[in-house]
């Protein structure tokens, strides 16, 4: 008989790199998870109305171009992106007062790989990144993963403190300033013209980076239209523009835009190569189709005065829902409304108990680079119609009396 071979000690597997051990899930996703069932009004995503996509001309686009250029919507394609799309993205572009040329933009697969490209290609670990207070909360798991060090800048009800931002820029050494500046996400706020030309004066002259995401800047329904930052003398050539085509046509398409200064879009091309080679041919395509013979501006036209309705119902309802002494303000646009609850709730604690009662929001803490406010939330208005949200307002309203009652 043999002699037994001794078993052998298999070694532990490697851990996980740093940077994907210090960056957590998003809890606006896990949120989603939990509250997937039918029944619960949910307030918590940012999900576009499903009702209002034009599914007619994005099927009629998808089928013009399988049926007459097959070959090319179903092969690989450059990591630029598709010529007529760049094209058609371009003119858009400049008609919204920004000079813009097909050469000029980077074709991303959404506008959240738009922003990882470019930290990519900007960020070395340890590198400062501004970001507004509270932020985009993608944004801070793709500065985390870059190992760059968030810095908190302090905002208000008209979005980006400019004063604090020059003296932070002072003190910290940034190289990348992230803002939303239309609408922004979570808070809905709107920076002024002359907060914008403060912004781009500092960038300038404190020289860094501007990374300006806007999905949300089609998407007003009241106000004056606000120029980009990238217009602003002193942003020209330092601003990354991000464009999202998932607020105004489908998110499933995944399609987005970069604008950025040559050099700085060269290197988000090399980037993109080594991340997917290149965004859908397929999607693109059938997006340039859509832009061709479709009428967007008039599908827009009739999302806005959707989205007004729906913003109306929720605002107007909070006073009723929400406990005396909160306070929430009244955006021109985009999809969320930022409010907070009086001192001493906890919106993370009390989510829960909305849960039980089939409504849902998101907490805002996790939202803040810097010190995290308990009592503040963001409330989505445009997945749900109306009616829907009369009645996600009563339960909400039942939840926060119960919850306090218990207390």
């Amino acid at each position: 008989m043999p002699d037994a071979v001794p078993a052998r000690t298999a070694a532990p597997v490697p851990e996980l790199a740093a940077r994907a051990a210090r960056t957590g899930s998003s809890p606006v996703r896990d949120i989603l998870a939990l509250t997937a069932r039918p029944e619960v009004i949910s307030f918590a995503g940012g999900l576009p109305a499903p009702e209002l996509f034009d599914v007619a001309g994005i099927a009629a686009a998808f089928r013009h171009v399988l049926d007459r250029e097959p070959r090319r919507a179903l092969q690989y394609s450059t990591s630029e992106g598709d010529p007529a799309l760049r094209a058609a993205i371009a003119a858009r572009t400049t008609a919204r007062g920004l000079p813009t040329g097909a050469d000029d933009l980077l074709v991303t697969t959404g506008s959240q790989q738009g922003l990882s490209l470019l930290s990519t290609a900007l960020l070395e670990p340890g590198d400062v990144v501004l970001v507004e207070d509270p932020c985009y909360l993608a944004a801070l798991q793709i500065f985390s993963l870059a190992g760059a060090r968030v810095v908190p800048v302090p905002t208000d009800d008209e979005g980006l403190d400019p004063a604090a931002l020059d003296e932070i820029a002072g003190r910290e050494n940034p190289k990348l300033l992230y803002v939303i500046p239309t609408f922004q996400n979570p808070t809905g706020r709107t920076l002024t013209a002359e907060r914008r030309a403060a912004v781009a004066e500092i960038a300038a002259r404190r020289g860094l980076w501007i990374a300006e995401d806007d999905p949300y800047g089609e998407l007003r329904f009241e106000g004056t239209p606000q120029r980009w930052l990238a217009s602003f003398p002193g942003a020209e050539d330092r601003t990354a523009l991000l464009g999202s085509f998932s607020k105004v046509m489908a998110p499933g398409l995944r399609l987005g835009t970069l604008r950025a200064p040559a050099a700085l879009r060269r290197a988000c091309t090399v980037a993109k190569q080594a991340a997917d080679l290149h965004t859908s041919t397929i999607d693109q395509a059938a997006a340039a189709r859509y832009l061709a013979a479709a009428d967007l501006d008039a599908h827009l036209a009739r999302v806005r005065s959707a989205y007004l309705e729906r913003r109306n119902a929720l605002v107007d309802g909070l006073a009723a829902a929400l406990p005396e002494g909160s306070r929430w303000n009244r955006p021109a646009g985009g999809m969320f409304v930022w409010a907070t609850l009086p001192a001493g709730y906890d919106a993370a604690a009390l989510l829960p108990e909305a849960v039980r009662h089939d409504v849902a929001y998101v907490p805002g803490a996790p939202f803040f680079a810097g010190t995290p406010d308990a009592t503040a939330v963001r409330l989505s208005f445009v997945t749900h119609a109306p009616d829907e949200i009369h009645e996600g307002l009563a339960r909400l309203r039942k939840a926060l009396e119960g919850a306090r009652r218990d207390g």
